[in-house]
């Protein structure tokens, strides 16, 4: 368990009010990227808060209105996955910069020159990066960001990628949560059939399987994606 001072601010408003939780930096930022982490061990203290740094603590009507529940270990991975959490400046431009690297291996891996067809090293790619001045988010995966990025570089780096074309057929009940994801990977098309709603995309070969990993952890492996 981290102890307070070394703790950062997790937030969220909802239902008209403001809520905190103290965490962990890792373990918070991992759990952002949807990967499995200790709720206990990422909490610094057991509780909701108005102002951390007061020491305001949540009334338990307020929470049980926006949560639905009082349980600190059910409300927190909710705080954290849609509030903000507080990174500290050289953990969010460390954070950047991993997945700066994780980007340059993707687009290293598999994209080409299109006038030799021959791939560019990772330092050329990092050098376009520099002087196109594109964002890294922290908090998105590298594959997700792959599409806007190769796009930033494009007028300083030649390059091209295999695409592929996707149909993700989600059930109604999962349909407003994929959306939502799906803008992070760029344009789509949609539709109704029934019950289910349609989604097609084009995206670079090198992000497919990221794409269904996502979709079907979303689904609970109920979409059909092809």
């Amino acid at each position: 368990m981290v102890t307070v001072e070394k703790a950062i601010i997790a937030k969220i408003d909802k239902d008209g009010k403001h809520f905190e939780i103290l965490v962990d930096p890792e373990l918070a930022y991992d759990l952002k990227e949807n990967k499995s982490v200790s709720i206990g061990r990422m909490l610094a203290i057991n509780q909701i808060l108005t102002d951390s740094k007061k020491g305001l603590k949540a009334s338990p009507a307020d929470i049980e209105k926006a949560f639905h529940t009082q349980d600190v270990e059910t409300i927190a991975p909710i705080i954290v996955k849609e509030g903000d959490i507080q990174l500290t400046t050289d953990f969010r431009r460390r954070k950047v910069e991993e997945k700066k690297k994780q980007i340059i291996t993707l687009i290293s891996r598999n994209a080409v020159d299109p006038r030799t067809k021959i791939p560019h090293p990772p330092e050329r790619i990092l050098n376009a990066m520099d002087e196109a001045r594109v964002n890294i988010d922290p908090f998105r995966s590298a594959e997700s960001q792959l599409n806007e990025i190769v796009k930033g570089i494009k007028n300083v780096l030649p390059i091209s990628f295999e695409e592929v074309d996707i149909t993700a057929e989600i059930p109604a009940k999962y349909s407003a949560k994929v959306y939502g994801v799906m803008k992070e990977f760029g344009s789509f098309q949609e539709q109704w059939s029934g019950d289910k709603l349609i989604l097609r995309i084009k995206l670079p070969a090198a992000m497919k399987e990221s794409f269904f990993r996502r979709i079907n952890g979303l689904t609970e492996g109920s979409a059909r994606v092809y």
